[in-house]
């Protein structure tokens, strides 16, 4: 079975086409500036070598099209026909309460993707695009929607509700999520592979570390507990999002700045953050630089960053009633090593035994970063959720 991994932003198309037999990946990359000027698809080509083709592309069916097209092409292609192509899997950011797994779209399961856009209305309008490219371009061929939020609907109720009158709750829907729920499952599951150690009966904390950034507390595979909320703000520190902070700060600035809802919005998503507080960028490569360098607010900012991840894992500990395996995944916390270091410093309570030396070699592969006598293992796992994406589409149709 071929199935080709879609993930639409409201200006980007990632893809990956994947042989399932295999698990080979056929063909993968991305289109960026999608209805603005200078749009281009980069590739990895049979070789290997990254190829930059310069297209414009004014939307989201012309931009899959194109990829349509590429993937057929002679020189940059691996199938000779779109109907090689036996089924599509989308990644849809927010479910809401609609949906705790993957499912086959079609008009019922559209119509509540439409529904959960209030709660992600910048990215399910962008799932939906490429839905509705698809339908437009293959329209016998079955697609798949994977839930970002879907991992976390196993969350108790004294994990998702928040504080607030009840009637928000069940007027609004506003209750914690959590995203990366494809990721967060899909490392669990290989951590425990990579170990050998049985996946439903592992104390797991999972922690997807990058520009985004969540923690996520498993339990016999099942997630009782995420960092981030009713949107991605809420939980760590990230690269332009301020994660944790007292509504009533927010208030307080909203009134001193003479802000709006829009300005706020900006301010917690775009301008907060390692950006915020650094003043230098949101890459943590930048920020290592800067550290290195001995920038005092770049050396502050990933102090906080590394300080709150850490909070959340003994938080979780806790939630979890103890800790068997504790997973680094994500840009920073598959490569940036004086994080992962930082983060595990003084948890011998918790049961790490952290191995320094191990950890400074390892940069996106996966790999054991805790000492053999270490009750609570400690790994690397770089994350595949396109992978996931297209096992959930695989078994879904197996089914039928």
């Amino acid at each position: 079975m071929r199935i080709l991994v879609l993930n639409c932003g409201s200006s980007s198309i990632k893809y990956k086409l994947y042989d399932m037999e295999t698990r080979e990946v056929m063909a993968q990359g991305g289109i960026e500036k999608v209805g603005l000027k200078g749009a281009f698809l980069k590739l990895t080509d049979k070789n290997g070598e990254k190829v930059v083709i310069e297209k414009e592309i004014p939307g989201h069916q012309e931009g899959i099209g194109f990829i349509l097209d590429i993937l057929t092409d002679d020189k940059y292609g691996c199938i000779k026909s779109y109907k090689e192509i036996d089924a599509i899997g989308h990644r849809v950011v927010h479910g809401g309460e609609a949906f705790s797994s993957s499912v086959q779209i079609n008009q019922e399961v559209l119509d509540m993707i439409i529904k959960c856009s209030d709660l992600a209305p910048l990215h399910n309008p962008a799932n939906l695009k490429g839905i509705y490219a698809m339908q437009g371009i293959l329209p016998q061929t079955p697609q798949v929607a994977v839930f970002d939020t879907a991992f976390h609907q196993t969350m108790p109720e004294k994990a998702y509700m928040y504080g607030l009158p009840y009637e928000l709750y069940t007027k609004y829907g506003v209750r914690r999520y959590g995203f990366h729920g494809t990721s967060h499952r899909y490392v669990s599951r290989r951590a425990c592979e990579f170990l050998g150690v049985p996946y439903e009966e592992q104390k797991i904390i999972t922690a997807h570390i990058g520009n985004g950034g969540s923690v996520t507390a498993i339990r016999d595979g099942k997630s009782i507990d995420t960092s981030m909320g009713l949107t991605p703000v809420e939980g760590l520190v990230m690269g332009t999002r301020c994660g944790d902070v007292d509504p009533g700060a927010l208030a307080f600035v909203m009134d001193k700045e003479n802000m709006d809802g829009a300005g706020l919005s900006n301010l917690i998503n775009r301008q907060s953050g390692v950006l915020g507080l650094s003043g230098i960028s949101s890459d943590m490569r930048d920020i290592e630089k800067g550290v290195k360098e001995g920038n005092e607010r770049a050396i502050l900012a990933l102090s906080v960053y590394d300080y709150r991840i850490k909070k959340y894992i003994g938080a979780y500990s806790a939630a979890l009633g103890g800790l068997d395996i504790l997973v680094f995944t994500g840009g920073v916390g598959e490569n940036q090593a004086i994080t992962r270091q930082t983060i595990c410093e003084n948890m011998e309570y918790l049961g790490i035994r952290f191995d320094v030396e191990t950890n400074k070699k390892i940069h996106g592969t996966e790999a054991i970063i805790s000492l053999p006598e270490s009750r609570v293992k400690v790994v690397v796992i770089p994350t595949d959720e396109e992978f996931m994406i297209a096992s959930d589409t695989a078994e879904i149709l197996n089914k039928k």
